[in-house]
């Protein structure tokens, strides 16, 4: 899953959301001399959603439905295409306002700015240059988000052109959302129940 799903799954918590944004940034066992219990708490709620979501069947049979070279890629793109499924249809799934919810996230980040590693500081700018993640709704601002992201790659990819094959797929890849999400945020609410302090 990508940033959206992420927070929306740590809950109300702002520690816990501030972790779940910062998984992707902190490698390794997270330093408690940086960052507060609550924090660390949302790292590794981020990092079980990961390791669900990776092993998940609906996931899985997902990930076929891409055609080679793109199945290569296949993590990459459902995570970023998964949180374009959550935008699109937030109000489903949250009572706040997706741009309302989207500008909390951003807020949340300046507030919190100091605990930061550069990396995150860095995809903040992007994150407020773009809308995000509420952007991610816009099939557009998604496709050139896999374009950014596939020019980052140290190899050739075919990132830039991933959009057409997912939007190929749409109908399917809504159907394996719409049965994993739901077992996903069962999940999230059970770990933090019983390791979210």
């Amino acid at each position: 899953m990508n940033h959206l799903a992420h927070v929306l799954l740590a809950g109300d918590d702002e520690w816990l959301q501030l972790g779940g944004m910062l998984g992707d940034f902190v490698h390794g066992q997270p330093d408690a001399a940086l960052f507060p219990s609550r924090v660390i708490a949302g790292i590794r709620l981020h990092r079980a959603i990961d390791v669900y979501t990776d092993a998940h069947p609906e996931v899985l049979a997902a990930k076929a439905l891409l055609p080679p070279p793109y199945r290569r890629y296949a993590g990459i793109l459902l995570d970023m295409w998964f949180d374009h499924c959550l935008a699109r249809d937030f109000s489903r799934w949250c009572v706040q306002p997706l741009a309302d919810y989207s500008a909390a996230l951003r807020g949340l980040l300046r507030r919190h700015d100091g605990l930061l590693p550069p990396a995150l500081r860095r995809f903040r700018g992007y994150m407020e240059a773009h809308g995000l993640p509420a952007g991610y709704a816009d099939p557009a601002v998604l496709g050139d988000a896999l374009a950014g992201i596939g020019q980052r790659l140290s190899r050739a990819n075919p990132l830039d052109s991933a959009l057409l094959v997912l939007v190929a797929h749409e109908a399917l890849l809504q159907e394996r959302f719409e049965m994993f999400f739901p077992q996903l945020r069962e999940f999230a609410r059970e770990w933090v129940a019983v390791h979210g302090g």
